[in-house]
């Protein structure tokens, strides 16, 4: 089936293009050349409004079955391919979206495609283990070839997981679990921690606490919302822990014109979560780790400066606390670089990273000194799927020989460029662009504004996402380029001169 898929696709690919006719204003910017694509589609080609009939139907069966409340429209990922989603009409959309920002290097791959129906590799899509106990005999040379070769700064120990929510909430474990043993000086528990801990009381199950930032979003277990604080839909009616959330630097756009005035907000910050820290302490429930997105990206793509993280470094090394950057949404190079947290420049960027998304498995690499000192202290049944390994091989591969973070922090340009003049020629619409290579974002002038304009966008065959309050946030895949940013433009264009 798979390569069947492939055969289609490249008969389809000799098919004569077709070409973006959108009416209205143009974008001033001229298109760049495009070259010739074995994979990808032209253009974006919209037969019904979004979503369809046919979309219609399915989410009426589907709601049948389970809650279809976020269901925004059926897809048809066999006839997908590059930067372009088809949905179950026959839509066919230049997706600056991917699931949420998952997908990194396109629809149906060519890569990814030959990489299924490789005889060596069936063992790992057949067979899934329970790789906290039984791995197969090749995981170590698939994690040093995969995960660890592109390992954080001064890491070389990862933990595999399968989602960004079970890594984080693993993380946070393992943070908790160093910081008792640092406590006690051994890691031996005492026969009252033992005891205590099976009724859920202290000593045993410790009072201690996760320093968040307000605005940042690391998931929906129960460990994880206790840090999360961008959407009231993800913690309503779910008990949490008193734990201290500080607030996140909310930056001043032009930043060249709000340099003195961002330094002061960055300034404030800072000092709020060190008074957190001692006040958490005061309280009998110390401050075992800080967490922290290096863009807050559900929250509303909100930036701060590499000398605000590198000294929120510091006052974590200061106090005795863990210091987690959680890059499940801004690792894998969607910034220009591979993480997101290398753009601030220092050798020792954290003791935590985790990962997901675009890195295809979950998990998180880790200082040494974060080893689990017993088997089972973090496991689950799976933990990762070594068939996800296969897969990030290949796409690492395809990003060094495409020298595709190079092209990344190109058409990233090109895309805040647009934003910054369509924000200058829509002034009472879109304000405060921003971005780090196509992780981009820009506002509008309210939250009833950013839905709309990501609906009618949307009929016009691209895909985006918001975030935040009002934010509409970009996130297209590594083989986005000049002339797909350009596309983009012209339509969104299209779209706000006709909207009032």
């Amino acid at each position: 089936m798979a390569s069947s898929l492939l055969s289609r696709q490249l008969t389809r690919s000799l098919r004569p293009n077709l070409h973006l006719a959108a009416p209205g204003c143009r974008y001033v910017s001229k298109t760049a050349a495009k070259p010739v694509s074995e994979f990808e589609y032209d253009a974006p080609s919209m037969k019904t409004p979004v979503p369809g009939p046919k979309s219609k139907e399915l989410t009426r069966q589907l709601g049948e079955i389970q809650n279809v409340g976020a269901v925004n429209f059926f897809c048809n990922y066999e006839e997908s391919r590059g930067n372009y989603l088809v949905d179950a009409d026959g839509n066919r959309m230049l997706d600056l979206y991917t699931q949420i920002s998952s997908v990194p290097i396109g629809y149906n791959h060519p890569a990814l495609m030959k990489a299924v129906t490789n005889p060596i590799h069936l063992s790992a899509f057949v067979n899934r283990p329970a790789l906290g106990i039984l791995p197969p005999e090749n995981f170590p040379e698939k994690l040093v070839e995969s995960l660890l070769s592109i390992a954080p700064t001064g890491m070389t120990r990862v933990q595999t997981m399968a989602c960004g929510s079970c890594s984080n909430e693993n993380a946070y474990k393992a943070m908790f679990i160093w910081y008792k043993n640092k406590e006690r000086g051994t890691n031996s528990p005492s026969a009252d921690e033992v005891s205590s801990c099976m009724i859920n009381q202290g000593p045993g199950c410790p009072d201690l606490s996760i320093l968040s930032f307000m605005g940042g979003f690391h998931g929906r277990t129960l460990g994880c919302l206790a840090t999360t604080h961008s959407k009231v839909i993800h913690k309503l009616d779910i008990p949490s822990f008193d734990w201290p959330i500080a607030s996140f630097p909310r930056l001043q756009y032009p930043l060249e014109e709000f340099v003195r005035e961002n330094a002061q907000e960055e300034a404030r910050c800072l000092e709020e979560v060190e008074d957190l820290i001692v006040k958490w302490r005061q309280k009998g429930k110390p401050v075992a780790g800080i967490v922290v997105e290096p863009i807050q990206a559900e929250g509303g793509d909100n930036h701060a400066s590499p000398d605000f993280f590198i000294k929120l470094r510091n006052i974590a090394r200061k106090h005795g606390c863990a210091f987690h950057v959680d890059e499940v949404q801004t690792g894998g190079g969607t910034t220009g670089k591979f993480w997101a947290h290398e753009h601030w420049g220092t050798d020792d960027p954290a003791d935590i990273v985790s990962f997901s998304k675009k890195m295809l498995t979950g998990g998180y690499y880790h200082k040494d000194e974060l080893v689990p000192d017993k088997g089972y202290r973090i496991f689950n049944t799976w933990m990762g799927d070594p068939s996800k390994n296969v897969f990030l091989t290949e796409v690492l591969n395809v990003i060094r020989r495409e020298n595709l973070l190079d092209e990344v922090t190109r058409s990233g340009k090109v895309l805040l460029q647009g934003l910054y003049e369509l924000q200058a020629q829509y002034p009472h619409i879109l304000s405060r662009a921003r971005g780090q290579g196509t992780f981009c974002a820009v506002d509008a002038r309210d939250d009833v504004t950013r839905d709309n304009l990501l609906l009618k966008t949307r009929d016009k065959g691209v895909l985006l996402g918001g975030c935040g309050d009002r934010s509409i946030r970009f996130r297209p895949a590594l083989v986005f380029k000049e002339y797909h940013a350009h596309q983009f433009l012209n339509i969104f264009n299209d779209v706000l001169s006709e909207y009032k």
